[in-house]
């Protein structure tokens, strides 16, 4: 609730913003200034409505300790390479609204633009940063609470936190498989949890989305309230508000089994048969969740493979259905980690193993599942890597994650999303092109190497017509049309709902980074 003294401020700042906005294009020397002069003498007239209503603690300008600590905190270094004006840090909801009030009348022509911000995890530079506009950084918005089938997480959270509050309940949520990551980018865009085969996509598990819209209206989004909005958030990414907070179903779930098992290259074809051969079964295990991968570690010097393996019952040792994946022959011992895990302790490990503050980038496409046109893939990224192992710190990684039918059968019971995944294409397998390098001087190398296997990849699965078209958002890369991806109805549900939550369109012009509707 809004103070008394607030709301007299806020009157104040309106006042000031409104004759502002007024001034700067009736002053001539604006009308006719380039463009940039003219978005700077927004940006000023907007940080000045903003500071007259925000504390000045939670809006840290350049040259500031609490600028350089955030925007150097991105995963990836070319994110942080992109220096926004301002970053703004609300604590509450309120102050989300109250900027969105602000900001909309400069920003809704693009004059003034700015990013939103979760953990910062997507690799694309303008994903959640913006040069000389203002962030959005929703870091300060903190709270986990439970229920008994649901946890409601603040959008500045991350995984770990949620894990570590269901610690010991008998409870699991479908989220992230590393603790560090956030919660808005993959219960917006789809994503595969440790029990996805079992419980669907993160994003089919999200029950509510707390968003303020263009407005700066605070609502839900719900299978009761504003639904095409909720199913709309469920791929829509940032095209319809700023989310403040995500209420997620909950599961029982015991501790389970699960982590690494590390081998050399001559075992990856048997281990694409045996990946394939799982989920193509008349009735795959839903407990399994299965990830394997070929990469090249200049650390190393080599060509190294690592499959990651979970089974979400509570065994002690390697079942069954995991023996085909276990069971190579050779292996590196020292490296591998299967045991007996907790949902915390399971995100742990993943966390350990990120790389912040390096080059990153991401590619991705999905294919039905193939064993031919994996093992093709896997030809042409080895192929490619070993010309450009003189890369400095060069870590890359092809890795295939299986969208089993039982994951696919579950988007719509949970209310259907936009992303296109039809069951009846399945089972479905992504192909992710992960890559990690610290000298700028090998940007435009990596990524011309790595569109080469992407395209060839994709050229391939075309001939053998085992392609499908659909982009994962949080792997997606510059040249993705991601939203065309999901299909033509799906787009076109998704510029309807933007059109009547955000009829100025505040969302698409003013906050230009992500993936937007209407291109």
């Amino acid at each position: 609730m809004f103070s008394l003294s607030l709301i007299a401020r806020c009157c104040v700042a309106v006042l000031a913003f409104a004759s502002s906005c007024h001034a700067v294009p009736s002053d001539p020397s604006f009308a006719f200034a380039p463009l940039s002069i003219r978005q700077g003498q927004a940006v000023d007239a907007a940080i000045a409505s903003l500071r007259a209503v925000i504390p000045t603690r939670i809006l840290a300008v350049r040259g500031t300790a609490l600028y350089d600590e955030r925007n150097d905190s991105y995963l990836a270094a070319q994110v942080s390479e992109v220096k926004p004006v301002l970053i703004f840090l609300p604590t509450s909801k309120e102050q989300v609204a109250l900027f969105i009030k602000i900001i909309k009348p400069f920003a809704v022509v693009g004059i003034v633009r700015f990013a939103i911000r979760g953990a910062g995890q997507m690799p694309l530079p303008t994903a959640a940063n913006i040069q000389d506009g203002i962030t959005l950084d929703l870091v300060n918005l903190k709270g986990i609470s439970l229920d008994t089938c649901s946890v409601t997480v603040a959008a500045g959270e991350i995984w770990g936190n949620v894990y570590s509050k269901l610690e010991g309940t008998g409870y699991g949520v479908g989220g992230s498989r590393s603790g560090l990551g956030g919660i808005g980018g993959l219960a917006t865009q789809g994503g595969l949890s440790f029990f996805s085969s079992r419980e669907g996509l993160i994003a089919d598990n999200v029950l509510n989305y707390e968003i303020v819209l263009a407005s700066g209206e605070i609502v839900n989004a719900n299978a009761k309230q504003n639904s095409d909005l909720w199913v709309s958030l469920k791929g829509g990414n940032n095209n319809f508000g700023v989310i403040t907070s995500f209420t997620l179903r909950t599961f029982k779930q015991s501790p389970f089994w699960g982590g690494s098992i590390y081998y050399f290259s001559d075992s990856f074809p048997g281990q694409i048969d045996a990946l394939v051969g799982e989920i193509k079964k008349p009735n795959p295990s839903p407990e399994t969740q299965l990830m394997i991968s070929i990469g090249y570690s200049s650390q190393l010097g080599g060509i190294l493979c690592q499959n990651q393996l979970y089974y979400t019952q509570n065994v002690t040792s390697n079942p069954p259905v995991l023996k085909p994946f276990t069971d190579i022959s050779p292996q590196i011992d020292s490296l591998n980690s299967m045991r007996p895990l907790t949902l915390k302790s399971a995100a742990s490990e993943q966390a350990a193993d990120a790389r912040n503050q390096l080059r990153t980038l991401y590619m991705n496409t999905m294919i039905k599942a193939d064993a031919a046109t994996l093992k093709a893939a896997s030809t042409y990224y080895t192929t490619a890597i070993s010309t450009i192992t003189s890369v400095t710190d060069l870590l890359g990684s092809l890795t295939l994650q299986p969208y089993p039918l039982s994951l696919l059968n579950q988007q719509a019971p949970n209310g259907g999303n936009v992303l296109g995944l039809d069951p009846s294409s399945g089972p479905l397998v992504s192909i992710l092109l992960l890559t990690y390098w610290s000298n700028p001087a090998d940007d435009a190398l990596v990524y011309t190497t790595m569109k080469s296997v992407l395209d060839k990849i994709n050229a391939d699965a075309t001939a053998r017509k085992t392609l499908v078209p659909f982009k994962f958002m949080n792997y997606a890369t510059k040249s993705d049309d991601v939203i065309s991806s999901y299909g033509a109805t799906n787009k076109a549900k998704l510029q309807k709902a933007s059109k009547k939550y955000d009829p100025q369109g505040l969302f698409q012009t003013g906050v230009p980074g992500g993936f937007k509707l209407f291109k």
